[in-house]
């Protein structure tokens, strides 16, 4: 506690207590957290890599049994498959071999004396293949590569192609683009965009129909095919059909009669594709699924990126936490500058440390203005005491010395400087009391008709002595629960002041009335007015317009100081809009 004190007094922290080291607390335990984070992250990114490694596997698995179907399709054996399997596994990377459905090798792109994994990775199967493989296959699972009888002769093709060159013309001059695709078969196809229905409509017009007719091959096989198909069906009593070009039946038919076509085309397309083998692709070591492992290399690397974030995050906390102190530091040494001195920072940030020297840098000059209106008080209050002090002196020291005589006049001209004296104490006390937060108000319900009627009673006989005329225009409002003694001093300070800066033959106007929930007391006078540069401080302790501080054109200058505090204690506001030599009105706003 001691070493603390001393250290306090000196303008040092200990250091559990200093910013910097719990900044420094936070910010490593931010960088504990962020290396967990970096690790977590190397997890996911690890995993990221496995699933991308698993779907590159399964892009390799999905092109090599696309690749071996389309041989199977185009192939009525697997003789000359092996330059095939052994560009494959260059570029995927893996061993593929094929076998028979009972295992028996058929080929390989590397020894076959490597023992086969358990599971076959798929049956290669033209006729039955898998759509979740390849997802251009039909629901009857035949590869449209796998063609047989239906493959055009180089006559046929060509006189296709003339066909299809004229329609693409004819398309082309109308307005469509259309590009010519040769299927699987050797028979072209247009392929256009746009409007199905405008196609249609240009499509008639040029007649693109004339591609749709058989050649002789196509027809001697959909000839061949619907002859299977009548079989099939006859045999199981169902309705005959035929099939067209494109494998279309031309009525719609049951689930039966489908299974009856997709069997004559596979009956059909058999001798012409190769027969079915089971795939099985795996690792060069052997395994049917690839390992992901992570090497000590790679260990090694995630645990220096660990340690490096660790670093970074503790150099620049430090650094951060160094320029975070240093503005604190400034405010610091400014506040234990000696009070003569000015209080400034700069503010070099706008973030909260440059908000918080911003602040400081008001309060000071809050702080000394406080200081310039405090001495300026202190000046004030000693004239407005010498003065009755003086005179009360002068006169007690001329009667000692025989120069004047202790008659009724006499005790009158100092019981009149003693009164005055007790005012300003009496106002000073007053406003001592509010500053210290020990002003107390008795509100009550009163009528405001009453109570400005009695103020105004109170303040006439002076205004007609002064030559002044006082009207009062009092409308009837709501009952105001107020402290009746302040409100009367409050509006008795107002109606005192109007009446001591109006000219003989000039009026004072007291008036009340509401205004939505607040009742609106004025004090206009027609004096001599208030300039403008002087109406914020109107309401200042001890100011006056005139600087001489003459008795005769005003008082102690704390009246309008105690209207402002005693309108603050109701709640309420208190304003003053003047133009010189015209009209004065100060006006007091309380909520009802």
């Amino acid at each position: 506690m001691a070493t603390e004190k001393r250290a306090r007094l000196h303008g040092r922290l200990p250091l559990r207590r200093s910013l910097l080291v719990r900044l420094l607390a936070a910010s490593i335990t931010i960088a504990v957290c962020s290396v967990a984070a970096t690790a977590w992250l190397a997890a996911r990114t690890a995993t990221s890599a496995i699933q991308q490694e698993q779907g590159q596997v399964l892009a390799d698995d999905a092109q090599i049994y696309d690749t071996l179907i389309g041989y199977a399709a185009d192939h009525t054996d697997w003789s000359a498959v092996a330059p095939t399997l052994k560009r494959l596994a260059e570029r995927t990377g893996r061993h593929i071999t094929l076998t028979t459905q009972d295992r028996r090798s058929v080929a390989a792109s590397g020894t076959v004396s490597q023992a086969l994994p358990a599971r076959a990775s798929a049956l290669v199967d033209p006729l039955r293949a898998d759509p979740a493989l390849l997802p251009g296959v039909q629901a009857d699972g035949i590869d449209p590569r796998a063609v047989g009888p239906y493959r055009l002769s180089a006559t046929e093709r060509g006189q296709l192609r003339q066909v299809a060159r004229k329609l693409q013309t004819c398309l082309r001059g109308a307005g469509f683009a259309a590009g010519v695709v040769d299927g699987a078969s050797g028979r072209p196809s247009l392929v256009m965009t746009g409007d199905s229905s405008v196609q249609r409509k240009v499509g008639e017009v040029c007649g693109v129909y004339q591609l749709d007719a058989p050649t002789k091959t196509e027809k001697r096989a959909l000839g061949r095919l619907n002859t299977l198909v009548g079989g099939c069906v006859r045999r199981q009593r169902l309705d005959p059909v035929e099939i067209g070009l494109g494998f279309v039946p031309t009525r719609s038919v049951d689930e039966p009669v489908q299974r009856c076509v997709d069997t004559a085309r596979r009956e059909q397309l058999a001798p012409y594709v190769a027969p079915p083998a089971l795939l099985f692709v795996a690792t060069p070591a052997g395994a049917a699924e690839p390992g992901f492992h992570l090497s000590s290399a790679n260990k090694g690397r995630i645990a220096g990126v660990a340690a490096l974030v660790l670093v970074l995050t503790v150099a620049v906390t430090v650094t951060v936490g160094t320029r975070l102190v240093r503005p604190l530091r400034a405010l610091t040494d400014a506040a234990r500058r000696p009070a003569q001195q000015q209080l400034r920072v700069p503010v070099t940030s706008n973030d909260e440390i440059g908000h918080l020297a911003a602040a400081f840098n008001d309060l000071a000059e809050r702080r000394e203005r406080v200081e310039v209106q405090r001495k300026a008080m202190v000046s004030d209050v000693a004239h407005e005491l010498r003065t009755p002090l003086s005179t009360i002196r002068g006169w007690l020291e001329a009667a000692q010395d025989g120069l004047a005589v202790s008659d009724e006049a006499f005790v009158a001209s100092l019981l009149e400087e003693a009164l005055l004296l007790q005012h300003i104490v009496d106002d000073l006390q007053h406003l001592a009391q509010a500053d210290a937060g020990r002003f107390r108000l008795h509100p009550e319900p009163l009528d405001l008709r009453e109570l400005l009627g009695h103020v105004a009673a109170a303040h006439r006989g002076r205004a007609d002595t002064a030559g002044v005329t006082l009207v009062t225009r009092i409308e009837d409002t709501p009952t105001l629960l107020a402290d009746p003694a302040r409100l009367r001093q409050t509006v008795g300070n107002l109606l005192s002041n109007a009446i001591r800066h109006t000219p003989p033959g000039g009026t004072v106007t007291l008036r009340c009335r509401t205004a939505g929930d607040e009742i609106v007391i004025e004090v206009a006078d027609t004096g001599t007015g208030i300039a403008a540069d002087d109406l914020p401080r109107v309401f200042d302790r001890f100011w006056r317009a005139d600087r001489s501080r003459s008795r005769q054109t005003g008082g102690s200058g704390l009246g309008l100081a105690i209207v402002r505090q005693l309108t603050e204690a109701h709640g309420g506001t208190v304003a003053v809009t003047s133009t010189p030599d015209t009209e004065t009105v100060f006006t007091v706003r309380l909520r009802m």
